[in-house]
């Protein structure tokens, strides 16, 4: 059940929300949902210890694959650099 909820934010804030609101195609109600959603998700893990989604889809990807620093450090600057 979807309910009412009045909230009291800076007006240059507000504007920049409607903006991204725009940008993103979502509506004010589903962005700040969206939020309290992950907020509720993350306390929800920290409470249980559990892993997030995105962690636990990379347990044992590198399972017997042999990674120094070096690598590691191979990989970032061809990302980034």
């Amino acid at each position: 059940m979807n309910s009412k909820l009045t909230l009291r934010i800076d007006s240059q804030l507000i504007e920049a929300a409607k903006k991204y609101s725009s940008e993103s195609g979502k509506s004010l109600s589903r962005i700040v949902s969206d939020l309290f959603t992950l907020i509720q998700n993350e306390r929800k893990q920290k409470d249980t210890g559990e892993a997030s989604p995105s962690v636990l889809s990379l347990k044992g990807s590198m399972q017997n694959k042999p990674v120094s620093e070096e690598d590691y450090r191979k990989s970032l600057e061809e990302k980034y650099l």
